[in-house]
């Protein structure tokens, strides 16, 4: 009986949440009223408007920042990544990713103040690449290009401890519910269809979407308009149920960074060892990146694996066509976002009479000197940009739609546990649930971890108790 004890506690160790995920959510909290109060007052009571014959004084244009804190940034990237990296793969430590992770977060979101970001950093690629009188900063391409080399060889350690909004997310993460595939499934669409505009917009000129419906901006430079405060806080609200919901269901980054994965080198596993199937691990992950086995799957057979390939890949060009020609009709109310295609409209409204007020923007075009004409010329430019870039963004569209249908025809027999390298965050959560993990470092004997297994599989029996509940009863 002592010795049953004494493998329950231990067991019950296991799967006990550490203090400082307590003191985390305590410190957003705080960070959350405090915003949440400054931005009330900034609301209530707005910067006044002196109408005087005061003339304010020409203030000194601030030094930019050194270009060695730029060099300091990416050597902080570079070491908080290979640290990542060493600490899924080599120590597989939890508590040292999560400390790293609480760094991350104070260093890339607090001090440098969410600026520069990896997840942004899309945005100025692709406005280089259609701009070629825009210069960008070695740093952002760091930022863009270092995340994706080390997802291609380690899986994604970068979301693990060192993107300071995953950091955000996973400090409030209490008591996630599992999404049925097809919601996530169907929901992994948004951060393609995000990835998509983002780079539209920027690549036209319009403007970098991505930066200015951050949710966690706000937090980071405590200021931001009360709407994207409330935006912020539903976010975290949200992610205390529904674990990461920015990094699985909006971040645009994240499409690459599931790409990069699934093509890996290496990425990190749930056992040091062989898998028993022992079921420990079985509701460890709150992202729902645990594939369970399947070894009984009757997988078809090759005639009709190649049939539905063949239906899909046929259907490619035309769903593809179609959603092309889907998003080029879409060109009218996406340019209107670009700033002179809006301010063409409202010259139109003045000139056909229809809008009697003058607003600023179009009492200061008048003031320039440009001409009416030129103006319509330009936006109609700008038009056809966005008419040939809706053709792009729905074709990247319907290709990243066929592809996922492929997935999901393709039956794989797993008689193991797997990780779902994608959609994995290397957070190294599921280690400690392994006894394999157990006895590796020393907490359980070789007897106990043959309990754990047998109590495990036993559990997966008719009328059973999960292995969960085993842990949690004792």
């Amino acid at each position: 009986m002592g010795k049953r004890s004494s493998g329950n506690n231990r067991r019950e160790s296991i799967h006990r949440r550490g203090p400082a995920a307590a003191g985390m959510l305590i410190l957003f909290s705080l960070l959350l009223a405090a915003v949440l109060g400054y931005a009330q007052i900034q609301e209530r009571f707005p910067k006044p408007d002196f109408q005087t014959d005061y003339t304010r004084p020409d203030l000194s244009t601030p030094l930019p920042r050194a270009q060695v804190w730029e060099y300091v940034d990416i050597a902080v990237l570079i070491a908080a990544l290979v640290l990542a990296s060493y600490f899924a793969h080599r120590l597989r430590s939890r508590r040292k990713i999560f400390w790293l992770m609480v760094f991350s977060l104070v260093y890339f979101g607090f001090i440098r103040q969410g600026c520069v970001c990896a997840v942004g950093a899309v945005q100025n690629v692709a406005y280089a690449l259609f701009n070629t009188g825009y210069a960008i900063p070695l740093s952002v391409i760091a930022f863009f290009v270092l995340p994706l080399v080390f997802t291609l060889f380690y899986g994604r350690t970068f979301c693990a401890a060192v993107c300071p909004l995953g950091a955000a997310q996973d400090a409030v993460i209490l008591k996630p519910v599992r999404l049925s595939s097809t919601t996530a499934g169907l929901l992994g669409m948004l951060p393609v269809i995000y990835l998509g505009l983002a780079v539209l917009f920027a690549a036209t000129g319009t403007g970098f979407i991505i930066c200015r419906y951050d949710p966690f901006i706000g937090f980071f430079r405590f200021g931001a308009s009360f709407a994207m405060v409330l935006f912020g806080a539903a976010v975290l609200l949200l992610g205390t149920v529904v674990a990461r919901p920015y990094c699985r269901f909006l971040c645009p980054l994240g499409v690459l960074l599931d790409w990069m994965s699934r093509l890996s080198k290496k990425h990190v596993k749930i056992t040091p060892d062989t898998c028993s199937n022992c079921r420990l691990c079985e509701e460890s992950c709150p992202f729902g990146a645990i594939h369970k086995p399947n070894p009984s799957a009757q997988s078809p057979d090759k005639q009709t694996e190649l049939r539905r390939l063949a239906v899909l890949l046929v259907l490619l060009p035309v769903i593809m066509f179609g959603a092309g020609w889907a998003g080029s009709r879409l060109y009218v109310p996406l340019a209107r976002q670009h700033p002179t295609v809006a301010l063409s409209e409202e010259i139109l409204l003045e000139n056909g009479g229809k809008r009697a007020v003058m607003t600023d923007a179009t009492r200061a075009f008048r003031a320039s000197g440009k001409t009416a004409d030129e103006l319509f010329e330009e936006a109609g430019r700008i038009q056809q940009r966005f008419r040939t870039g809706g053709w792009l963004l729905g074709g990247f569209i319907g290709i990243v739609f066929v592809f996922k249908l492929i997935g999901l025809t393709i039956l794989r027999r797993r008689p193991e546990y797997e990780i779902d390298a994608g959609a994995c965050f290397s957070c190294g959560r599921c280690f400690s649930f392994c006894p394999y993990e157990q006895l590796r470092l020393g907490t359980i004997t070789q007897k106990e971890l043959e309990e754990m297994e047998r109590e495990g599989k036993n559990g997966s029996g008719a009328g059973g108790t999960s292995p969960m509940e085993n842990n949690q009863n004792g």
